[in-house]
């Protein structure tokens, strides 16, 4: 089973970079991570500031969830101090905004459960507020900051560097804690209880009376939103050895997730035209529509968080056909991407596009032949971009590259 590196190699002399007004810059696609793609980074994610609200899903899949991961991607890569200071600047944002913790306008507004729920509104125009898998990812960044300080043993009883502003913890630990504590509060208080009903076998489907899917199975991607945080949960839980029987709960939910997808008919593996081992699969496993370019790329960075983390039991041979998928079905030739994952372009999500979405960056490491032209499909070496969740895959799948030579 593929597990996670944590460790790079940077040079000693690299300098701390200003920030590149365009991005983080690619130094190469060989080699090992160097220090001017960290500091790069570093310095382009210092100078940008978290959203004030959850407006748009800006927690979700907007620029400040997608930036708050990519921090998450390359402190493990590193582990930098610098990186997880910055992705706390993000955590403590999140957790600011909980609809039950801030003040109005941006909280307090009556949730379509007629409490002043703790969620993130992703739209406040009319009331009350509905919600839907965009609140798995707000608590998954708190577990995930959370998770992240809880294996860095030595700064527990330092103070934070960023100081303690919201009286979340001085310490790394308290602030770990509150994050840990903050996420369960959602998950129990709103999540499990109200909006999802897991009654059928713990499979995801939305409650009947929500007014966003009621009744409806939960899509892929919002699974892995709602996965996102159990599976970070889980991993700091286990950390602490505290609340084991909450952590149960959420294992046996994502596991399920995970079986429903591979085992339980949520795909249907087929061959490719290159006689390689390919996966179909629709948006949500009660509907018939077949998955968009868009989607998917959330869908695989789910699947794949579980895979990098080892204990979930996913195989190489389960994830391989998600590379296929990407190479041998939604690659056109010509510069040219599929919008849906049985290679045809549509409207909206399933139009086809220039780019491979960052979800499917990933997959490169079960392509190493594609590796090069999976990369270079969104980055050009010596060459910066402004997407850092790209920037993030891509050196993570460069690492492990490293690692793998050395």
């Amino acid at each position: 089973m593929h597990t996670l590196i944590l460790s790079v190699f940077v040079s000693a002399t690299a300098s701390l970079c200003s920030p590149n007004a365009s991005g983080p810059t690619v130094t190469s696609f060989d080699g090992a991570v160097t220090g001017d793609e960290l500091n790069s980074f570093n310095s382009y994610v210092e100078s940008l500031s978290p959203a004030k609200d959850n407006i748009g899903n800006q927690w979700a899949q907007g620029d400040s969830g997608e930036r708050t991961k990519a921090m998450g991607v390359v402190y493990q890569i590193a582990r930098q101090r610098r990186t997880l200071d910055n992705m706390l600047v993000y955590c403590d944002a999140v957790l600011s905004q909980r609809n039950d913790l801030a003040p109005a306008p941006i909280g307090q507004h009556k949730a379509w459960t007629g409490d002043i729920a703790p969620v993130w509104p992703n739209n406040i125009d009319s009331e009350p507020v509905s919600t839907g898998g965009e609140q798995g990812d707000p608590v998954g960044h708190l577990a995930s900051c959370a998770n992240l300080i809880l294996q860095t043993k030595d700064i527990h009883h330092e103070n934070t560097t960023g100081g303690d502003a919201h009286g979340y913890g001085a310490t790394y630990l308290d602030r770990a804690k509150t994050y840990l504590k903050q996420g369960d509060f959602a998950m129990t208080n709103h999540i499990l209880p109200r909006l999802l009903n897991i009654s059928n076998g713990d499979r995801m489907y939305f409650a009947s009376d929500s007014p966003y899917k009621g009744g409806q199975a939960v899509p892929w991607n919002q699974q892995m939103m709602f996965n996102y945080a159990f599976q970070n949960l889980v991993e700091a839980h286990l950390i602490l050895g505290d609340d084991a029987e909450l952590a149960d709960k959420y294992k046996g939910i994502m596991q399920t997730s995970l079986s429903w997808f591979f085992s339980g008919g949520g795909s249907v593996t087929k061959k490719s035209k290159r006689g390689n081992p390919i996966y179909t699969w629709m948006y949500a496993p009660d509907t018939r529509d077949v998955e968009d370019s868009n989607h998917a790329s959330l869908d695989v960075a789910g699947f794949y968080r579980a895979w990098s983390q080892g204990s979930w039991g996913i195989t190489k041979k389960e994830m391989e056909p998600f590379a296929n998928v990407l190479v041998d079905v939604m690659s056109l030739g010509g510069g040219q991407y599929a919008g849906t994952v049985e290679g045809s372009c549509g409207e909206k999500h399933k139009a086809c596009t220039n780019y491979i979405r960052s979800g499917m960056l990933w997959l490169s490491e079960f392509r190493p032949d594609q590796y090069k032209a999976i990369m270079g499909a969104d980055l050009q070496e010596g060459k910066s971009t402004p997407k850092v969740d790209i920037f993030s895959r891509f050196l993570w799948v460069k690492n492990l590259r490293a690692q793998q030579r050395a």
